[in-house]
């Protein structure tokens, strides 16, 4: 009996649905950042010991908008919800882009997961504090999953609204909350220390690179949501490169101002005795009760846009690997109502529940040990992606003619490539100190070699497509035009190796 094949109505994305803001506010959205200052940046001065938090984001953010040139470059002939998956695809081959596809998939789950310890800790403290409710934290997060699991299923434009609400109440608070800390420095004049280029070199830069780069997870998806775009071509580009500047500026302003308030000998010290509360403990003496309720209350929006956000990207890579029937074509179908990839997001919520009641079982701290420890293993999963995407995208336009010229095409890619391989490094050095945890303690191999052994699995999973089912192996990276493969016009865009 031959195999189901998804049909032509219902494997493609609802069109022409977002345009350049939308797509900012989602992938910022994903980037949260609140979640990233108040949360991010301060958990990751108080485990990692490190005070070159707030130069790291900057760094990060130029090696980001080096990858950003030719990742872009790749998108105008490219127009596929598989993003990481298909590039790799593309520029290295197709058992590469499957490898790629499995690291994905594990990396932006966790990220995804992993907030739920974030969201169901700071909600359940939230509510302790103001109103005397003594609620667990996994209790809010379960609300909180059944929110995200419903809005999975609604049309994208409405959730982008309801993100475009959230970021901008967010960012503005950010700067409020900046300038307050800045206004009012500990030693009484501001001071730039954790902003010197010398902790660029100090010892656990691996931790501080890859807690930033976990801060900025969520700006790559501007691809995922490419095939629903108004105009992909110039909407995808420029909403990167909004996304990457703003996050970059509002993280490094953020991270810095908190050092310059408490004082840069300090801040390690005060992250660990108030942790997430740190920011708000800093602004409430200079502001009014109810301005630092607000930015509470934000903060707890911002974890679940960045729930919300995330949940829409693992979807949409299930989608784009249901609809090459790589994995289970159902996976391909997208609600006819909605548009959306119903059995992808179905499949994401159920994931995050079970992990849920694994962590509430086992008793297990929210923010260390499921928001910090879960989201920066995602982090180093998307490092790991985007340092294979950069390499792909220099093999790529290294076989193909093009009129992008050689910055575009090699030179940015290429210092990329070196750039983020450097990181990448480093971090695993250092997974350790990241993590908190001994040096010989098996946990700073056992979150790395998870994805090692995903990405073999998808490398030999694409050989046996190879051997068994050579139509299938054929349409990998095809995209939307996979189920329709006859058709294809192949002087489009090169078939993947």
């Amino acid at each position: 009996m031959p195999r189901s094949k998804p049909d032509t109505v219902t494997t493609v994305l609802a069109r022409g649905r977002l345009g350049i803001p939308s797509v900012v506010f989602f992938v910022i959205a994903a980037a949260a950042p609140l979640t990233v200052i108040a949360g991010g940046a301060t958990t990751g001065y108080a485990v990692t010991g490190v005070t070159g938090i707030p130069v790291s984001y900057l760094v990060v953010a130029a090696v980001l908008a080096l990858f950003a040139v030719g990742y872009v470059a790749m998108s105008r002939r490219i127009v596929n919800a598989g993003a990481f998956y298909t590039y790799v695809t593309y520029g290295l081959g197709r058992p590469a882009g499957v490898a790629a596809a499995m690291v994905a998939l594990l990396a932006y789950n966790a990220m995804q997961i992993g907030l739920y310890g974030g969201f169901g800790a700071v909600l359940a403290q939230f509510l302790r504090s103001r109103y005397g409710w003594d609620i667990t934290w996994w209790l809010c997060a379960l609300i909180a999953w059944a929110f995200v699991a419903v809005l999975g299923l609604l049309r994208i434009d409405l959730n982008g609204k309801v993100l475009a609400v959230m970021l901008v109440a967010e960012c503005a608070v950010a700067l409020v909350f900046d300038a307050v800390m800045l206004g009012h420095p500990a030693s009484g004049t501001v001071a730039f220390d954790t902003l010197a280029p010398s902790h660029i070199f100090a010892a656990g830069i691996g931790a501080a690179l890859v807690t930033a780069i976990t801060g900025f997870v969520g700006f790559e998806g501007t691809v995922v949501f490419s095939e629903e775009t108004k105009d992909p071509r110039r909407t995808v580009p420029r909403a990167t490169y909004i996304a990457v500047a703003l996050t970059g500026l509002l993280y490094g302003l953020s991270a810095w101002a908190m050092s310059v308030a408490t004082g840069p000998d300090r801040i390690v010290d005060a992250a660990r005795a108030d942790g997430t509360d740190l920011i708000f403990n800093l602004v409430s003496p200079h502001l009014g009760t109810s301005v630092v309720t607000i930015g509470r209350i934000l903060f707890i929006t911002s974890l679940f846009a960045a729930l919300l956000s995330f949940h829409h990207t693992v979807a949409r890579y299930l989608f784009a690997l249901g609809r090459e029937r790589v994995l289970p074509a159902a996976l391909g179908r997208t609600s006819r109502r909605t548009g959306a990839p119903k059995v992808g997001s179905i499949i994401q919520s159920l994931v995050a529940v079970v992990v849920l009641v694994g962590y509430a079982a086992a008793n297990a701290d929210p923010i260390v040990h499921l928001f910090f420890w879960v989201t920066v293993t995602g982090g180093l999963g998307v490092l790991a992606l985007m340092t294979v995407t950069s390499a792909a995208v220099v093999s790529f336009f290294a076989r193909i003619r093009h009129g992008e010229g050689p910055w575009r095409a090699a030179v940015a890619p290429l210092i990329a490539t070196i750039a983020l391989t450097a990181i990448l490094v480093v971090t695993l050095q250092e997974f350790d100190t990241l993590l908190g945890v001994h040096p010989y303690s098996p946990l700073r191999w056992l979150f790395p070699a998870a994805y090692a052994i995903v990405a073999l699995i998808g490398a030999i999973w694409a050989l046996i497509l190879r051997a068994a089912r050579p139509d299938v192996y054929s349409a990998i990276g095809l995209g939307p035009e996979s189920a329709t493969a006859s058709l294809r016009n192949p002087s489009i865009v090169r078939q993947p190796a």
